[in-house]
C-alpha cells in the first residue's frame, strides 16, 4: 500500500496510508513556515512528542474538532483529559501500543519538556511507528546519542525524520552521524528553517548526507508530498 508523507513546515507532518491519517506535532497557528490553518487540518490519529508550544500547538482544537485518538507522553494525556480531550493514550519511552494501522513505540529524545505556561510536560520522547507498509523513526527534538544505534538494530527504520536545525536541537553535522548510527534509506529533515535561530541549508545537508553516508536525503517544502509505494 502507498504512503504518504506531507511536510507541513516546522516539526508538523500527515502521513497518510489506506485511508488512515497520522497527524504528528501540530503546531499551525503562529507557525510562519505552516502551510495550512489549523482549522483545515485532518487526522484520525495524532502523535505528539512533547509538550512545547511548537509541538503542541493546535491539538486540543484539532483533537475536539476531529475526534482524532492522542498518542503521548502520560503527563500529556493527563492535561488533555483537563482539556476536555477524551480520547488520549499515555505512554512514555520504551512502552508501545498497537493500533489498527500498526505499532507506535515511543523512544528516548535528549530534549526538554513543558508546557505553554511552564508547567513539566513530561519527558520528550521520539517515536517508532510501522505503518503503511514502512517503519519511520522521527527522533523528535533531540540532541545526538550513542543509543540510536540500537534503536536502528531494534527497529530497523526505513525512513527517519530528525531535527537539523541546531540551537535547540541537533543541527546538521550531528544529525548526520545520528543517520549513520541508525542506518535508514531515506532521510527527512525537519524543525530548521521556521525562524532565524535555527535557519539551515536544507540542500546541502542533503548532499553531504548522500556524499557520507549513501542515504537519500529528501528536503520538502511545506506543503509538498513524497509517496512511496
Amino acid at each position: 500500500m502507498a504512503l504518504t508523507l506531507h511536510w507541513h513546515g516546522h516539526s508538523a507532518w500527515t502521513l497518510e496510508s489506506d485511508g488512515v491519517r497520522l497527524l504528528i506535532d501540530p503546531f499551525f497557528t503562529g507557525n510562519p513556515a505552516a502551510d495550512i490553518a489549523a482549522d483545515e487540518a485532518q487526522a484520525d490519529y495524532i502523535i505528539l512528542t512533547h509538550a512545547h508550544g511548537d509541538h503542541l500547538g493546535d491539538i486540543v482544537s484539532i483533537a475536539q474538532r476531529t475526534g482524532a485518538t492522542i498518542i503521548g507522553n502520560f503527563e500529556v494525556s493527563v492535561w488533555l483529559g483537563q482539556q476536555n480531550v477524551e480520547k488520549a493514550i499515555g505512554m512514555n519511552p520504551g512502552g508501545g501500543t498497537t493500533l489498527p494501522f500498526g505499532r507506535v513505540t515511543f523512544t528516548r529524545a535528549d530534549h526538554s519538556s513543558s508546557f505553554p505556561d511552564g508547567t513539566y510536560g513530561g519527558v520528550a520522547c521520539g517515536f517508532v511507528i510501522q505503518f503503511g507498509g514502512h517503519t519511520i523513526y522521527n527522533t523528535g527534538d533531540t540532541a545526538l546519542f550513542s543509543d540510536m544505534k540500537l534503536i536502528g538494530e531494534r527497529h530497523h527504520p526505513d525512513i527517519v525524520l530528525l531535527p537539523i536545525g541546531d540551537f535547540f536541537t541537533m543541527g546538521p553535522e550531528d544529525s548526520v552521524e545520528a543517520l549513520r548510527l541508525i542506518g535508514p534509506q531515506l532521510a527527512f529533515p525537519q524543525h530548521y528553517n521556521t525562524w532565524p535561530p535555527i535557519s539551515q541549508d536544507g540542500g546541502a545537508w542533503a548532499t553531504l548526507v548522500q556524499q557520507i553516508l549513501n542515504i537519500e536525503g529528501v528536503v520538502l517544502e511545506p506543503g509538498q508530498d513524497y509517496i512511496l509505494d
